[in-house]
């Protein structure tokens, strides 16, 4: 590994490195060095071996906001503390930032060791969501401000700017835009609660100041969906959009047919759908490991996608081997065409519930398909029986033959 004496202008040149990260090493204290990220940021980190042998490395600021004097005493204080036998991985940090507590916080969520829902460890599909919030919106409005100082107004203040769009921004390629609004700003402030929350039982922090935020309502956006009339709309739109983005209409199409969340359906693998049972064995989801019923329809749905060589997704993306992306660019493409305002893609998994109960099919039967455990019910009792497979087939039929076709 590379070793220099760290001074401002070694760092300062230092030049980012095309993949993974890079440690320059300091010549004169063992142990303490600075990270360089592919993005350009660096930051200053102390490594060692605690009592038991274990190799740590903790970050100890970010240069630009901590002069390499300011580090290098930093350094020579934990790494102090390292020689009289104490670990500074497991002591709390004195006044600790918010990005400090979120860095730790997906540290730990990432190697397994927090507890999300049911007592399992975080969700990746969870993890990512929250990593894109932390980084989007968290740290450029209150990541360096200290957790202890932060009051009510200063997180509700911080949950207004989210939703008036002060951290809205153009994404690099053929995402769309980073956009504010109500429901990511209650969304982001509920994630900070959790991540508090965390923080508490592992003592690295004392309080938690997200107690009390009122988190702002959604506006009923959530109980939006799509009227006969609008489905029909959205249908001849979907069939207007099929030749400029094949695989995303097939996607949009998949979530009507099935009520799937949206990652359920981007993130849908061949070997996950099994055809005799007319069902997706979901390996992880938000209430755990799952045998989904689907409709025929949906079945056929499926199988009329082409499949690319070297890819296990149902929806590939265009540009990598991973799946599609950008999908709600692409429904609000389909909406303006149909001329629908509102929509998002959980409005089509909450009109795919609507029809379903339209149809007379009880509250149980659509929690099944949905995918969620109902109230009072343990996810374990509920088997996929031939009613729910008769709901599944009938409901995909209607939404197929009625209003949108499956293509």
């Amino acid at each position: 590994m590379p070793t220099a004496k760290l001074t401002k202008r070694t760092v300062e040149t230092l030049e980012p490195p095309a993949e993974k990260q890079v440690i320059l090493w300091d010549s004169e204290i063992r142990g303490f060095g600075v990270r360089v990220m592919p993005s350009g940021l660096k930051t200053f980190v102390v490594q060692y071996r605690n009592s038991e042998g274990t190799k740590r490395r903790i970050n100890l600021g970010r240069f630009g906001i901590m002069t390499i004097e300011q580090a290098r005493d930093l350094a020579k204080v934990r790494l102090g503390s390292v020689a009289a036998g104490e670990d500074p991985a497991l002591a709390r940090p004195s006044g600790s930032t918010v990005n400090e507590v979120c860095d730790w916080y997906l540290k730990e969520a990432e190697a397994g060791r927090l507890l999300g829902r049911r007592r399992k460890p975080v969700a990746s599909s969870t993890l990512a969501l929250d990593r894109s919030r932390i980084e989007r919106h968290v740290k450029p409005l209150i990541g360096n401000r200290s957790v202890e100082k932060l009051s009510i107004a200063d997180l509700e203040r911080f949950q207004a700017d989210i939703k008036d769009g002060k951290t809205a921004k153009d994404r690099n390629g053929r995402g769309g835009i980073t956009s504010g609004g109500a429901g990511v700003a209650g969304r982001t402030v509920g994630m900070l609660h959790t991540i508090f929350e965390q923080a508490i039982r592992w003592k690295v922090i004392e309080a938690n100041p997200a107690r009390g935020v009122r988190k702002i309502s959604m506006d009923g956006k959530r109980d939006r969906r799509l009227s006969v009339d609008e489905l029909k709309r959205f249908g001849k739109a979907l069939n207007q959009h099929e030749a400029e983005s094949p695989v995303a209409v097939a996607a949009i199409r998949l979530i009507l047919l099935t009520g799937f969340r949206r990652m359920e359906a981007l993130g849908l693998q061949w070997a996950w759908v099994d055809d005799v049972t007319g069902s997706v064995r979901f390996p992880d989801t938000k209430t755990g490991p799952q045998v989904r019923p689907i409709g025929a329809a949906a079945l056929a749905h499926i199988q009329s996608q082409p499949k690319r060589d070297n890819c296990d997704y149902v929806f590939p993306s265009e540009y990598s081997d991973g799946h599609l992306v950008g999908l709600p660019r692409i429904l609000q493409r389909v909406c303006i065409a149909a001329g629908i305002a509102g929509v998002t893609l959980h409005t089509l998994r909450h009109t795919f519930a609507s029809i379903a109960g339209e149809l007379g099919f009880s509250e149980l039967t659509i929690c099944v398909l949905l995918g969620h455990a109902p109230r009072g019910i343990t996810q374990r009792y509920v088997h996929i029986d031939n009613a729910t497979k008769l709901a599944a087939n009938e409901v995909s039929r209607a939404i197929a033959e009625d209003y949108i076709g499956t293509h």
